[in-house]
């Protein structure tokens, strides 16, 4: 179970690369200056300043500065031009060897309409005012944050960074919700490429494992278009990487207190307390023992064998957890060629580890009996870490531009978790006491090479090629449990039988996965390309091969029945029996303890921009989708039996349509029209039965299938000025066949099985508000100041199937329709923000931004129970930014201030009688977060 991916390899390999490409020789001649709105003097942020006739561009800074660098000595046009404004023309700029050429640059706004202004070079798409401009440019329905936003909000990963963005909100290790829709409807691209999860039960890879350093943009599509992948309800993101744009090195270091964790008792794992550990190395100790071998049996160790071979016990180290910290070092490089080439990298390597401490309740009800089944304080302690390694090299020419990326995520959780109360509605006992020792690794490696060719030089006929290589793993290595009595607050009793110790070793290997994507573009109509249409003919698909291994290690019972011990340092006692012929382990493994799964996505798409006139902008086209999904799994019985084969095979038309109407040079109308699937994630389908220590199960349905999705958007936008917008959306969608989380009660001696099935189908509708507004229009005392918000309004109707869903009869009475399983009726995102300069070297950003989402439902229930639901939590957080002498960075935040309660409940519409009158079935505080960040730009 080692894994195969090493952090250290992978960074020197990836410095002796640089190390040699810094032979590349550069002028050292320089022009700098700024860029300026003539009527106000405000400065232009993300201006795109060029020179003339090559491909040398950059965009200014959130002062309105820019240096172009690496200049032989001559003399240069300078081409700088912003978003609605008109593009101004500099010539004779002289330039002199290791000089510094000054050029103050004033744009004055432009009447025309946006369309008109054309944007030379690459230009800095990080900035809000540039992303904004796109925004209202992109025929489909389209949104983005950029580096500038990020950083001026205080975010420090890129699933808080997609907050941001309206109708999204961050559930606590869930994941992401578009639209109040749940993680399953969403998708995740880096750089335009698919890209695989490395945690069964998420659809995308966690983006909190991605910090904000490596990103240029990130692109939020919630209409779809023909080059997206069909997998699309809620939204597609995109992770634009950066590429090193300037020359700099930057080193960030951060720690944060939390106030239910820091400074307070907190367990942890002894084999997780050394400097490894802290960051992230660990877990080989916590390999399954030879004896059992690679194939399980009913093989029974010996007593040499169970006090030997198992590198991980059962002791835990009491102490108090510390302040969380992190470090990030960032450098880039450009280089300037001959020839109108440019070569650049970027390296990121960055590392962090949390401490938190939860507890509250955890219940669950008997669907026969309605009283509950489980009813346990739960005590978790967590400490976890999370590495990251970027690194990204950018090779342009006049006509060439070659990517070629790579990064590896390496995330740990160490977690001790204690339950007290009682299960098996045993009420009559509350002091059973569950112990939870677990360590979950995950890794991902990706790499990828881009290419875009301009196969004529004017641009109108062109390509664009990607090819991308993933691995990823996640592994559970000997998370072990016992249950027993808890006698006081120091010892626990237990029996040796029963399976009242247990073992497990889990492995879930993503061994290959590969996306590709190969796109022809022909802009025509107009000599202007900037008014030209354009033809897009192209293919991206993916394939993605997993498997996983689930082994069951148990105590078997000798001649020692009971037992006693101190709760956190068991390991002397169980040794002694284990020595003395009281017990030893056995492999409790059944035959379904391997599945394979593999899945193929292949598509071909043809996509229509066309120009129809000045105002109205028409994107058609249609993509032609084949998957398939293999799955190989046991049902119970022999280890020897052959796999069952289940094949899953889908061909889908998948249309698209986003029309945009200019109302004016400062509002569009759009309409957009498209069918989409969902496909489920990977462990609701997946033939895997996953057991917790306290009974609950999660099992994955081979017998799901794609959901079929029909969408409709129409939406009115303002922008007032090129910092403003208003914007008003209504949306529907009809889904064939949605899949749903149910709870059922499990087969044997009580438990709650989490399961997922397909319902008939479901409608939803509803409307989004967004609104950027600087305050200035209210007072002029307020110039500092602007305000944004957004909501999303929906409403939902599932209707179940009465043969498939037959268990949700006896909870929904005589109707057929609920509210849809996972979306959210409402949601709220807003933010306030301040800037202000104390001084012409200290500037300050402070930002307090709130978000809050109305109740769902968490699960359908089913055999009379009403189902469990996911209440409101709202969380408000502030920030404070401040550049000092622009090469300090200094950041304080304070998170989730109001510190609510998180809750689901059991809903009060059950159709068989509830006993219990507390109906919450699970809740916690996690906490007000105090946070400092420090860095330093060489």
């Amino acid at each position: 179970m080692k894994s195969q991916l090493t952090l250290k390899k992978a960074f020197f390999t990836l410095l002796f690369v640089v190390i040699g490409a810094t032979v590349f020789a550069q002028g050292t001649g320089k022009i700098s200056g700024t860029v300026s709105d003539k009527k106000t003097g405000e400065a232009l942020i993300g201006a795109g300043v060029k020179i003339a006739g090559t491909t040398k561009a950059v965009g200014t800074d959130s002062l309105g500065k820019y240096v172009l660098t690496g200049l032989t000595a001559g003399k240069y046009i300078l081409e700088v031009s912003y978003v609605s404004y008109n593009t101004k023309t500099i010539t004779e700029v002289d330039v002199k060897d290791a000089g510094i050429t000054t050029v103050n640059v004033i744009l004055e706004e432009a009447g025309s309409t946006l369309n008109q202004v054309v944007i030379k070079g690459q230009v800095n798409r990080e900035t809000e005012t540039a992303l904004l401009a796109i925004q209202k440019n992109a025929t489909e329905i389209k949104q983005g944050i950029g580096i500038q936003e990020l950083s001026r909000k205080g975010v420090s990963d890129v699933e808080e960074g997609l907050t941001k963005i309206t109708g999204i909100t961050k559930v606590d290790g869930r994941g992401l919700f578009v639209r109040g829709l749940e993680d399953r409807y969403n998708n995740l691209l880096i750089n335009g490429l698919a890209v695989p999860s490395n945690n069964p039960f998420k659809k995308i890879i966690p983006l909190d494992l991605f910090p904000t350093d490596i990103v240029s943009v990130l692109e939020t599509s919630k209409t779809f278009n023909a080059g997206l992948y069909g997998d699309f309800a809620g939204g597609t993101f995109n992770i634009v990487t950066a590429k090193g744009e300037k020359s700099i090195t930057k080193i960030n270091i951060g720690t944060s207190f939390i106030s239910n964790s820091t400074f307070k008792k907190f367990l942890r794992s002894e084999d997780a307390t050394s400097i490894g550990d802290y960051f992230g190395f660990a877990g080989s100790e916590r390999d399954i023992p030879k004896a059992f071998g690679k194939k399980p049996s009913s093989y029974m160790m010996s007593a040499s064998e169970a006090g030997s071979q198992f590198g991980s016990g059962f002791d835990v180290d009491e102490g108090k957890a510390p302040l969380n910290t992190s470090v990030g070092i960032l450098h880039s490089q450009k280089f300037q060629l001959e020839n109108q080439r440019s070569f650049q990298y970027l390296i990121s390597l960055n590392t962090d580890n949390n401490f938190q401490t939860r507890e509250g309740v955890d219940r669950f009800f008997n669907t026969g009996l309605g009283v509950y089944d489980n009813n346990l304080y739960t005590t978790t302690n967590r400490f976890s870490t999370n590495s990251s390694l970027l690194a990204a090299f950018n090779y342009g020419s006049k006509r060439l531009n070659l990517s070629l990326n790579a990064f590896y995520l390496k995330g740990t959780e160490n977690l001790i978790q204690d339950q007290l109360g009682y299960t098996n509605s045993q009420a009559n006992v509350n002091n059973a006491f569950i112990r939870l020792n677990q360590l979950q690794k995950t890794d991902m490696f990706t790499g990828q090479l881009l290419a875009n060719y301009k196969l004529t030089e004017d641009d109108a006929h062109s390509i664009k090629a990607g090819v991308s290589y993933s691995k990823t793993k996640y592994q559970l290595p000997d998370r072990k449990s016992f249950r027993g009595a808890k006698l006081d607050d120091n010892t626990t009793a237990l029996s040796y039988s029963g399976n009242s110790i247990y073992r497990q070793f889990m492995d879930y290997n993503g061994d290959f996965f590969a996306s590709g994507l190969l796109e022809y573009n022909w802009k025509f109509g107009n000599e202007d390309l900037t008014k030209a249409h354009k033809l897009s003919i192209g293919y991206n698909g993916s394939f993605n091969k997993i498997e996983s291994d689930f082994r069951f290690i148990v105590s078997k019972n000798l001649a020692s029945n009971n037992a006693s011990f101190p709760t956190n340092q068991p390991d002397a006692v169980l040794g002694s029996a284990i020595a003395n012929g009281g017990f030893t382990y056995e492999e409790g493994s059944s035959s379904t303890y391997a599945a394979r799964m593999q899945e193929g996505v292949n598509a071909g798409y043809v996509d229509f921009a066309l120009r129809l006139n000045n105002k109205l902008n028409l994107n058609i086209g249609s993509r032609f989708e084949q998957s398939q999904r293999i799955t190989r799994y046991r049902e119970s019985g022999s280890f020897d039996a052959p796999f069952q084969k289940d094949i899953k095979d889908n061909f889908d038309v998948l249309p698209a349509a986003n029309l945009k109407y200019a109302l004016s040079d400062k509002a569009n109308f759009r309409v957009s029209a498209s069918k989409t699937l969902t496909k489920p994630v990977i462990m609701e389908a997946y033939p895997l039965e996953f057991v917790n220590p306290d009974a609950t199960i999660e099992n994955g349905n081979p017998n799901v299938i794609n959901s079929q999705n029909y969408n409709f958007d129409v939406k009115y936008e303002w922008f007032p000025t090129n910092k403003e917008m208003f914007a008003v959306t209504g949306f529907a969608k009809y889904l064939q066949d949605p899949i749903e989380r149910l709870f059922e009660q499990s087969a044997g001696s009580g438990g709650l099985a989490i399961t997922y099935g397909n319902s008939k189908k479901a409608i939803l509708y509803g409307a989004e508000l967004e609104l950027l507004l600087q305050l200035s229009r209210i007072h002029p005392s307020l110039e500092k100041f602007s305000f944004g918000f957004n909501t999303s309004l929906m409403v939902t109707k599932a209707t179940i199937d009465v043969i498939k869903n037959s268990s949700e009869i006896a909870s929904l009475g005589d109707k057929k329709t609920r509210k849809l399983q996972g979306a959210s009726p409402w949601l709220i995102n807003a933010d306030i923000k301040h800037e202000a300069d104390f001084s012409k070297k200290w500037k300050s950003t402070m930002t307090l931004a709130y978000n809050v989402y109305g109740e769902r439902i968490y699960a359908v229930g089913t055999n009379g129970l009403d189902s469990y639901y996911e209440k409101p939590f709202g969380k408000l957080d502030f920030i404070w930014n401040n550049k000092i002498a622009t090469k300090w960075d200094v950041k304080f935040g304070i998170e989730n201030i109001l510190n609510p309660t998180y809750k689901i409940d059991l809903g009060a519409n059950s159709k068989i009688k509830v006993y219990e009158t507390d109906l919450t079935v699970k809740d916690y505080k996690r906490g007000v977060g105090v946070s400092l960040g420090l860095g330093y730009t060489f």
